[in-house]
């Protein structure tokens, strides 16, 4: 049996159409126009602040809670998307506990931080539900840029080379644009199809062309993307899954956590998709949490996160770490995958106790079984499909300053790109600052 085909525990219809409605409405809803002016209110308008600082897109944080203080979400709004482009995404799913809310004032001095993420999202929820766009295009330029990958950095890049002036096609592996924003992010934190309009407004600006279905290194090269266009921006994103490197891993019901998020997240009818009773999420990422879940709110009775190091190194956010648990999702710790156990079909994951000593992870010999028919391998992607022209670093194609790689002509920037740390808002500012580099590369 191949590799994530269907195990018998594995069935579809746990919960009625009613309940998971319930269980993947909006994680945080929006404010109203008072919430948002009392939450507005406690902000201290720092001078020297500290929100800012930890911004990776480094919005006026102050400023635009200011402006919603005083009855302008339109004008916050206008701030935020100078910066941030995709600022209503990133409202929703940017870890603002460990980014400027971590860093807030109010949090070092009463443990509850100013609720910047939710006031964000009601300015640029507030200015897109308008319908209009905040930006017009500079005079045309005569240059065309390529694009490959409409993720946030792809978007991004985009969006600041149309209003330049430059026209833009983005090439696009998937069906839909946006990335991990419409495939790799749970479905409560973006209800309503928000990731593809926030894509449709984006567009609005003018000037840029999306063609889906097109894959660097199968229906695209480098070489005739660099003579048919001025200059090209990488944002391929990783598209490979690491391997688990456990015995029995080939068993029906061991499948990708991205793939599994990627379904969930275009399925019409949730009561269709099939998920498994004993659910094992292998992993320590935001991919985990959103995988572990969702599988729990789609009827799973038990569900497991089993991570190799404690829990401090975890990449997901203590905040994230929390709502799993809230869910019912347990946590384990400090345990590594042996052996997936089975007739053909996953029944149940065998794991070793890890100790860890002076950084270097190691077995202590002690397992324990888990009951498992399904499991989800979330620990980590790697690159594919880089031209081999390009040098790599780490694993990523290697760049410097704005995102310039070994080629001439060709910049490259979010997940794909080295030096980021996979976050939304950290691809939005690499797309950016390359246009901005882009930009400047081709008039002078």
């Amino acid at each position: 049996m191949a590799q994530g085909s269907m195990a018998p525990g594995i069935q579809s219809g746990r919960l009625s159409a009613e309940d998971l409605d319930e269980n993947f409405a909006d994680l945080h809803p929006p404010y109203a126009p008072h919430e948002a002016a009392v939450a507005a209110d406690r902000c201290y308008f720092c001078y020297d602040a500290p929100c800012i600082t930890a911004c990776p897109t480094a919005i006026d944080i102050p400023l635009f809670i200011r402006q919603i203080q005083t009855d302008q979400p339109e004008s916050a709004a206008k701030t935020i998307f100078d910066q941030n482009i995709l600022g209503g995404m990133c409202a929703r799913v940017c870890p603002t506990e460990t980014l400027c809310e971590e860093a807030c004032v109010r949090e070092a001095a009463e443990g509850k931080p100013v609720e910047i993420g939710r006031l964000q999202r009601y300015a640029t929820d507030t200015l897109m539900a308008q319908g209009v766009h905040p930006y017009s295009r500079a005079a045309s330029t005569g240059k065309r840029v390529a694009v490959v990958g409409a993720g946030p950095a792809g978007l991004a890049c985009a969006h600041r080379l149309a209003m330049h002036g430059h026209d833009v096609v983005i090439f696009e592996a998937r069906a839909n644009a946006g990335g991990l924003n419409e495939y790799g992010i749970a479905a409560y934190k973006t209800v309503n199809g928000f990731a593809e309009a926030e894509v449709d407004w984006l567009l609005k600006i003018g000037g840029i062309t999306i063609e889906t279905g097109k894959a660097l290194g199968h229906d695209l090269s480098l070489e005739t993307l660099k003579s048919g266009y001025d200059a090209v921006f990488l944002s391929i994103g990783l598209g490979g899954v690491n391997a688990l490197r456990a015995e029995g891993e080939g068993r029906a019901g061991v499948t990708d956590a991205v793939d599994f998020i990627a379904t969930l997240r275009q399925a019409d009818d949730l009561t269709t998709l099939p998920v498994g009773r004993n659910v094992v999420v292998i992993g320590g990422g935001m991919t985990a949490v959103d995988a572990g879940v969702q599988s729990k709110l789609l009827g799973a009775e038990n569900v497991t996160i089993a991570y190799r190091r404690g829990r401090d190194a975890m990449s997901a956010s203590r905040f994230e770490q929390d709502l799993a648990a809230s869910k019912g999702v347990k946590l384990m710790f400090n345990v590594q995958p042996v052996a997936v156990h089975g007739n053909g079909a996953a029944v149940e994951v065998e794991l070793e106790y890890t100790t860890s000593e002076g950084g270097a992870l190691t077995g202590t010999g002690e397992t324990v079984r888990l009951r498992a028919d399904q499991v989800f391998k979330a620990i980590g992607q790697t690159l594919q499909g880089a031209p081999e022209a390009l040098s790599l670093e780490a694993g990523k194609i290697a760049v410097t300053g704005a995102g310039r790689t070994n080629v001439a002509g060709i910049w490259a920037g979010g997940d794909c790109a080295s030096g980021g740390d996979d976050l939304t808002v950290t691809a939005v500012a690499e797309g950016r600052d390359a246009a901005q580099d882009i930009h400047a590369s081709l008039m002078s």
